[in-house]
């Protein structure tokens, strides 16, 4: 324990709750094998977060926006660049901080959102681990292009929607089986550029970390692994869940949103075993009104039970009245605990918006999972979640983009009784089990990760 405590890994999550969460939960990996780690987040994600982080230390840095976070900066472009100046000055101050304290920084495990963190830490002469937060699949897809070995985005999108693309370690894919980016090109430019900035300086990371398990992506995993030192980690849910290692790990414990526990779980213990259609597109998907009225009389029509999660800034789209409309079968709530509620005995089917952190929950805990992608990776996910995992079904969209109500209901319905539904059950249990083996005792990501650890810790000296 000597050698370990002299050992401090700074974990910098880029300022979002689909980044923080499967951040904290390695530093709760780490904190766990005797090593100190510290959580570093933004000062205006500081003062909006409800965190409870017990063992792990918490260090500021700022964005450059410390009063209003990304909504305040006047673009996307600005935000980023001012990230990037002041977080790269106060980071290194967070740094400094530590080396004059008893407990200098060893590694720093650095969101790839950020790279200019790696610049800071091999500045300092520290190690520096990337860490993925999307699948392995969608990584490799921005790799490829970053490379010069795609089409630009243009082609894809004037392409004929049935031609196949050839990617190493993926099955065939189609247009719109890409990232948005690459069917909808020009719509999302600074997010595009800073997803394929995630590559400028990663030939210089020490370490890649991805949040997947081996068996999940096993080709594209052992592909991205020949020439890189990459590791899948995953899944990053809390112990509990899966391997139960870390005793009282039953919540990702940061939350910038306040859940309505309480109330969803109490809502929950009242309906059948897998009766419910839980809903939820994450905490940045903004579904338009006409969207918003489709999914809602989709839901009512399915004539099932559902909990729909739709933030306070979106509640003006619901459709007049609907509320009270179904009040017998539906629960409306501005945000829930989703690890409890996808693993409720109730739950039916998840209707999701396929962000990675979401699949790779309701893949680790088999749930089934009606495939409503937005933008960005997750019309990926949903191709997997489909057609490669076989654990749910795609929605299809109309003329417009749009999907309607009738596509809805019948998407729930094949995944709770319809002929698929049985296979796609079977599909589910099948890679909540492999993701509990990945994380046990000699399993593919639990290997890894004690790979890391050994690696990082100084080797105690002989004594003759």
């Amino acid at each position: 324990m000597e050698n370990e405590a002299r050992t401090h890994v700074l974990i910098v999550p880029y300022p979002g709750q689909g980044h923080i969460n499967p951040m904290h939960q390695f530093a709760k990996r780490i904190v766990s094998k005797g090593i100190k780690a510290t959580l570093v987040v933004t000062k205006f994600i500081s003062k909006s977060m409800h965190a409870e982080t017990g063992k792990i230390g918490v260090e500021m840095i700022s964005d450059g926006y410390d009063d209003g976070g990304f909504t305040a900066a006047v673009s996307v472009d600005a935000y980023l660049s001012r990230f990037t100046t002041v977080g790269s000055e106060t980071l290194t101050e967070v740094i400094k901080k530590q080396q004059s304290s008893g407990y200098p920084v060893s590694c720093v495990i650095y969101d790839t959102f950020i790279p200019w963190a790696l610049d800071v830490a091999h500045g300092f002469g520290i190690q520096a681990g990337a860490f993925f937060t999307q699948s392995c699949a969608v990584n490799n897809i921005y790799y490829q292009f970053h490379e010069g070995h795609l089409d630009t985005p243009e082609s894809y999108a004037a392409a004929d929607p049935t031609l196949p693309i050839s990617i190493p370690g993926l099955p065939p894919l189609r247009p719109k089986d890409l990232p948005s980016f690459f069917y909808a090109p020009g719509y999302y430019g600074a997010y595009f550029k800073m997803l394929l900035n995630q590559y400028s300086n990663l030939k210089e990371a020490d370490w890649i970390f991805v949040n997947t398990y081996k068996e999940l992506e096993v080709e594209v995993v052992e592909y991205m692994a020949k020439d890189s030192p990459l590791r899948t980690i995953g899944p990053t849910l809390p112990s509990m869940y899966l391997d139960k290692r870390i005793p009282d790990d039953t919540d990702y414990k940061l939350n910038i949103y306040k859940p309505d526990s309480s109330l969803c779980m109490n809502w929950l213990n009242e309906k059948p075993n897998n009766s419910v259609v839980f809903v939820s597109f994450g905490s940045l998907a903004e579904l338009g009104v006409e969207q918003m009225e489709e999914l809602a009389y989709g839901l009512k029509q399915s004539n099932c039970y559902f909990l729909w999660v739709v933030r306070a800034t979106t509640e003006e789209k619901l459709p007049s009245k609907f509320k009270e409309e179904v009040s017998e079968k539906g629960l409306i709530v501005r945000w829930s605990p989703q690890l409890e509620v996808l693993a409720h005995p109730a739950l039916g089917c998840f209707v999701t918006h396929c962000g990675w952190n979401s699949t790779i929950e309701a893949l680790s805990l088999g749930v089934p999972m009606v495939a409503m992608p937005q933008w960005t990776d997750q019309t990926t996910n949903a191709k997997f979640v489909q057609d490669v995992w076989g654990t749910g079904v795609r929605v299809s969209v109309d003329e417009n983009g749009i999907v309607k109500r009738e596509e809805i209901e019948h998407c729930i319905k094949q995944v709770l009784e319809g002929e698929r539904s049985v296979e796609i059950r079977k599909n589910a249990i099948k890679w909540r089990n492999l993701a509990k083996e990945a994380l046990g005792e000699g399993g593919s990501s639990e290997k890894n990760f004690d790979e890391f650890i050994s690696k990082l810790t100084p080797t105690p000296e002989l004594v003759i």
